[in-house]
């Protein structure tokens, strides 16, 4: 199932460098990269924002700590991420691409896509995932 992929749209009423040092940024990490489900406590997050640096993000939940990590593939301030995701639910190959595009002065419009997953629910539970990551960094920034 490896040709399956993920898109999801948002628009942010904040600067785009605002919003990509968010994506960069542990502490903002920690606040925004939490499961749909909510976690009263914010994810653990280690980061090396370079070109081939790794991050991990272990998300807290009542049950269980769900581990993310990956390694930075491509860093264009302000327009793009590119990285390796490792999660539990997706395959070992599968890469986050963020573009973030100026629409005016205080709002942003991220795209991110995601490619390879094991299922057609593994991907459905990626775009509720990332849904609700971007709602929660909007919350955040705004």
């Amino acid at each position: 199932m490896t040709e399956l992929e993920l898109t999801v749209n948002r628009k942010i009423a904040a600067p785009r460098e605002k919003v990509f040092n968010a994506w960069l940024s542990p502490a903002m990490l920690s606040k925004f990269m939490a499961p749909p489900f909510g976690s009263s406590e914010p994810s653990r997050v280690t980061n090396d924002p370079v070109k081939g640096g790794r991050f991990s993000i272990v998300m807290v939940t009542p049950d269980k700590d769900i581990p993310h990590a990956g390694t930075y593939l491509e860093i264009d301030p302000y327009s793009r991420l590119a990285f390796t995701w490792e999660s539990p639910y997706s395959l070992d190959d599968s890469v986050v691409t963020i573009d973030l595009a100026e629409v005016d002065a205080t709002t942003t419009e991220i795209t991110l896509k995601q490619v390879k997953f094991r299922s057609e629910e593994a991907r459905d539970g990626h775009e509720k995932g990332w849904t609700s990551i971007m709602v929660l960094l909007e919350d955040l920034l705004a």
